[in-house]
């Protein structure tokens, strides 16, 4: 094994730890703080871009993840927890995670949501146990704040994933490579 090799191999077990080291069960008041957030959340998103209401309204359930704070210097990762709601109801709790390397520096905090635009989409989501964003995602506000409507993504894609309320000094969030997994109560 080179010395790049086990170096690589190092860091990226060094980040599997840190993530693993993230408690996911809820203690007796999570729950209620989790489903506060998602409903600040929530409010934000819907008064802030209001297209997304057409996607709320065409969806058959959302993963609301209110803050999800994301660092890096060379190797980094993100973590947040949220509620999937299906007809306005918190069904169950979940966290999420992503590890990366490579050229980056900086932290940011931001809040995204999956719309689940098919019974399929989200029978799928909610059977598996990890389930990872990939790019079958399509975003539907971009880094830059444009607006969208649910007809022209709804026929295309199962899930929509709205970015929002980027703070920080990192550019550029994405959910693509985040693992969900359900948070035991």
């Amino acid at each position: 094994m080179t010395t790049s090799t086990r170096r690589t191999f190092l860091l990226g077990l060094g980040a599997t730890g840190i993530l693993a080291a993230c408690d996911n069960s809820l203690n007796s008041s999570g729950s209620n703080v989790i489903d506060a957030r998602v409903d600040r959340t929530l409010t934000e998103l819907y008064a802030n871009y209001p297209g997304t209401t057409q996607l709320r309204d065409k969806s058959v359930g959302q993963l609301v993840m209110p803050l999800v704070t994301e660092a890096g210097f060379g190797l980094g990762g993100s973590y947040g927890r949220g509620a999937l709601r299906v007809g306005g109801v918190t069904v169950d709790y979940y966290s999420a995670a992503q590890a990366s390397f490579g050229l980056q520096i900086g932290a940011q905090q931001y809040a995204h949501v999956l719309f689940f635009m098919t019974n399929e989409a989200l029978q799928e989501f909610r059977s598996s146990p990890g389930w990872a964003a990939g790019a079958d995602i399509e975003y539907a506000i971009s880094n830059r704040g444009e607006e969208v409507s649910a007809e022209t993504t709804t026929s295309f894609s199962p899930v929509i994933g709205v970015v929002f309320g980027q703070a920080g000094l990192r550019a550029g969030a994405t959910i693509e490579g985040t693992k969900y997994t359900r948070i035991i109560p």
